[in-house]
């Protein structure tokens, strides 16, 4: 009797549990569908031309139906990209990105969006809500700006309360694990920036704890109207809403975000790190330095419909484009990865590749370099596999000298951001998309996939560089035990990680939530 009591009481609960989830759900569309904002699209490249048109049109005219790309994998060169693009604005500002934190660069670059706005510029900020937390007024005053509108991908309703908003959140577990990982940044219809990097300092160089090694491609030409057809196709998507509509009761403070932004004039920290990271006074100056700018007709912007975070379109799913490409390879796979959590068949995969003679190469961080314990408990599971099949793993080192001469707090401490791939020296990826199956099944991802040798031989030179015996650990197996070679050392656990990254670590690798990862 106490068992069958027992069962009905939990299944009861369980009941509960799925019809307040359910309920949370579907009240929740009703109240999206009554908040979403006007659609709107990319502005031609029409009318006076601005000092964006001056710039880049002269270039463009010059290979008709080729993109130029520019690799940025030096932090403060992309931001540094970023802020003349911005100065050059005189129509539009278009920007999509996961992340854009309230710190230095995230108020220097908004600093250089309201001043853009100011000159006439119509400004579009889209950023996924998950990161949003205690930033809301700063969003809500920009958008308080006649130029410039701010939405957020798959939004909270409840903005103010923790516990509201918790509650909110495990409700609607099911859909809010479901984020917008995508980055673009979009100027006048003439230049796009896509890649690995978000809006903070640790993505340039600024932070005080640690910096991140990442990668961005500036764009040219015709593949700069497919960045801008993917961001109207997320801003315009029924999972986006306007902050205004989650804060209607709240006045947008903008005269306040001004004073405040206004004070980086003052700020001796704010005038070293511009000194240092902007060298051009304009962005033909910087378009026209010593960094190349490969023309190629093979390059196209790849992306995730919107919908896959209702687990739509799954034909239209990045990871297929992507596991396309990769499935060409012939001689070489090389493959950097902030995040790496291949599942069983991600390593079924890249074992088959290195078992007919391919050569893959995976650099990855650490457990001492990850900002994410937990992800490193579920690649760790995969090392062993990988290894007897042939396939070769590095991970970064945590300490990178060289980032002591460009870091504003001189800090040498390092973590891995980048998410790129070379095919045979031929072709490859540059973007969000990390090899774990949160990328491949839960977040949008997107980035430049490219069939250029030129290219392709600047990432293999960067893969080369990183995984040199100075900047990270190879991985290998002695009989059953991992090991990692340290500049002619051997070392027998994860190096330079700390008892507690280790313990968390060892625990992740045996819970049922990689597909979280």
């Amino acid at each position: 009797m106490l068992d069958s009591d027992l069962l009905v009481s939990l299944g009861v609960a369980l009941a509960l549990v799925f019809g307040s989830s359910f309920v949370s759900v579907w009240l929740y569309g009703r109240f999206a569908k009554r908040a979403r904002g006007l659609p709107s699209s990319a502005l031609p490249v029409a009318g006076p031309p601005t000092a964006t048109d001056r710039c880049v049109a002269p270039l463009t005219e010059a290979r008709p139906g080729e993109t130029g790309v520019m690799v940025l994998a030096d932090n403060r060169e992309a931001f540094a990209a970023r802020a003349l693009s911005a100065r050059a604005a005189g129509r539009s500002i278009d920007m999509m990105y996961y992340l854009w934190r309230g710190d230095l660069t995230g108020n220097l670059l908004a600093r250089e969006l309201l001043a853009a706005a100011d000159r006439g510029a119509r400004v579009r900020l889209l950023l996924d809500d998950i990161n949003t937390r205690g930033l809301d007024p700063d969003y809500l005053a920009l958008s308080g700006h006649p130029r410039i509108e701010v939405r957020l991908f798959n939004p909270a309703k409840n903005r103010g309360a923790s516990l509201r908003r918790g509650a909110e959140m495990l409700l609607r577990m099911v859909t809010v694990t479901r984020r917008m990982h995508n980055k673009a940044w979009i100027v006048d219809g003439r230049l796009a920036i896509v890649g690995g990097r978000n809006i903070g300092d640790t993505y340039f160089d600024a932070a005080e704890d640690f910096n991140s090694a990442d990668m961005d491609a500036v764009l040219l030409g015709p593949a700069v109207e497919e960045v801008s057809e993917i961001f109207d196709t997320y801003w315009n998507s029924p999972l986006t809403l306007p902050i205004r509509s989650l804060l209607r009761d709240v006045e947008a403070n903008l005269r306040g975000l001004r004073r405040r932004l206004g004070e980086l004039e003052r700020d001796p920290l704010a005038e070293t790190y511009l000194e240092n990271a902007v060298r051009h006074p304009r962005l033909s100056g910087f378009l026209g330095s010593a960094r190349p700018i490969h023309w190629t007709a093979g390059a196209r912007v790849v992306s995730d419909p919107p919908g896959k975070t209702q687990r739509l379109d799954q034909p239209e799913w990045l990871i297929h484009t992507l596991g396309t490409a990769i499935g060409q390879a012939s001689r070489d796979l090389r493959v950097t990865t902030a995040y790496f959590v291949p599942g069983e068949a991600g390593v079924h995969a890249l074992s088959a590749l290195a078992k007919q003679g391919i050569r893959v190469a995976i650099l990855t961080n650490s457990l001492a370099s990850t900002n994410q314990v937990s992800v490193h408990g579920g690649y760790s599971v995969a090392r062993a596999p990988l290894l007897r099949a042939g396939v070769r793993l590095f991970e970064l080192r945590p300490l990178d000298p060289d980032r002591v001469r460009s870091s504003l707090y001189r800090s040498a401490r390092a973590s891995l951001h980048t998410k790129n791939f070379t095919v045979d020296g031929e072709a490859g990826f540059i973007g969000s998309f990390n090899f774990d199956l949160r990328s491949a099944y839960l977040n949008t991802e997107m980035g430049l996939l490219f069939a250029d040798r030129a290219i392709a031989a600047e990432l293999d030179r960067e893969f080369a560089r990183q995984t040199a015996g100075d900047k990270s650990f190879e991985v290998y197996l002695d009989g059953s035990a991992t090991r990692w070679h340290e500049e002619g050392r051997v070392l027998t656990e994860e190096p330079l990680a700390s008892r507690t990254r280790r313990l968390i670590a060892g625990i992740v690798r045996h819970l049922p939530i990689k597909s979280q990862l």
